[in-house]
């Protein structure tokens, strides 16, 4: 038996042999043999995402808290004011309800999020299934409601005519309307529901083989997601717009402000995570990169937007609902009536603040309506 040990030259130990002692060795210089060399290209080198790891056990569960408890209070708030002042006497009351709806249902699964990125997942492959199914649902159908609401004020304030002659059938129509969106929304949602796996004890929505998939799935969402909301909102809220600045009201810049507030928080919340879900999506196409410091830059980047994207849940019910002078005044009569405010102060909040022109009082939730 022989053993070698490199150092420059190799020094060879013949230790087993019974012919040489132990302490016996034999000195060969290395020129004088044809070692093989290795090529160390031909070996994958693993991309360390230690600092990635770290970043998620305290940003993630912090924020996914955080907006936990602010969609859970806020989208509560907007369902039990509107079952308890019977509300729903418009389409955008429909949409309103039904949005609070598909944001509570996305709050409810934060936890799992959270859980998710501190540890390994150890809630078996259908809770994994669910939690990625419930947060598409979710998205899209909150998008599609938001374009609904977007449609429905744009006639209501710049077709007022068309919108009034038609206002009998406006309730059938939107809760057909929102029956048919959340099926989209499944529909839309049929990838996570087939391809979501646990993989190295991780819940994803991609494993190995699925990767190919990623690039269309991903190119979806952009398109139904943000690229199609954010184009009718832009239509329809530049139409409003146009007709508030035609109409001689005193109310008129008040409503603009409530429109750039919507469009500012869906601008904020949506399009920073939308980008770097493009990038990553061309990265992905073109087979990647082997960029170690880049692509955990793109980790980072992809955690922070996703987690401001997930405010959308907490961030409806204050831009849609509680703006609304309507939506406002039947709130603070709500806690009026549980105790929770007294009279001296409910009076004090709402007596001075009524409208004093009918002009864009529709019935509506909002000011303008949004």
């Amino acid at each position: 038996k022989m053993s070698f040990v490199v150092f420059g030259k190799i020094t060879l130990i013949m230790s087993s042999d019974s012919q040489f002692r132990r302490n016996n060795t034999t000195t060969i210089n290395y020129q004088d043999y044809d070692l093989p060399s290795i090529n160390y290209d031909d070996y994958v080198v693993v991309c360390a995402k230690d600092s990635n790891r770290l970043f998620r056990l305290w940003f993630m569960p912090s924020f996914f808290s955080l907006i936990c408890f602010l969609g859970l209070t806020g989208n509560l708030l907007v369902i039990l004011t509107f079952f308890y002042f019977k509300r729903l006497k418009t389409m955008t009351d429909v949409f309103l309800l039904n949005l609070s709806f598909a944001d509570l249902l996305f709050a409810l699964s934060l936890p799992f999020w959270a859980a998710s990125s501190m540890a390994e997942w150890v809630l078996g492959l259908w809770v994994c299934k669910a939690m990625y199914t419930v947060y598409k649902v979710s998205l899209y159908s909150s998008m599609l409601l938001l374009c609904s609401i977007s449609v429905d004020r744009y006639f209501a304030v710049a077709k007022a005519v068309s919108a009034h002659r038609h206002r009998s059938r406006a309730m059938f129509l939107s809760k057909v309307s929102s029956v048919v969106i959340w099926v989209l929304a499944l529909i839309f949602s049929i990838p996570e529901i087939k391809y979501t796996a646990i993989v190295n004890n991780t819940c994803t929505t991609f494993s190995s083989t699925g990767d190919l998939l990623r690039v269309p799935i991903q190119s979806g969402q952009m398109v139904l997601a943000f690229a199609l909301p954010f184009l009718v909102m832009c239509f329809c809220y530049s139409g409003i717009v146009q007709t508030l600045c035609q109409a001689r009201n005193f109310e008129r810049n008040k409503a603009i402000k409530v429109i750039l507030a919507v469009v500012t928080v869906f601008l904020v919340s949506q399009v920073p995570y939308n980008l770097v879900l493009f990038w990553n999506t061309i990265l992905t196409a073109q087979g990647g990169t082997e960029n170690c410091n880049y692509e955990n830059r793109l980790l980072y980047a992809s955690d922070v937007t996703q987690c401001v994207a997930f405010m959308r849940c907490c961030l409806n019910p204050f831009v849609y609902a509680f703006i609304g002078v309507k939506f406002r005044h039947d709130l603070l009569k709500l806690l009026k009536d549980w105790g929770c405010m007294s009279q001296e102060r409910f009076f004090r909040y709402t007596c001075g603040r009524r409208r004093s022109s009918g002009a864009t009082d529709t019935e509506t939730t909002t000011t303008f309506s949004p």
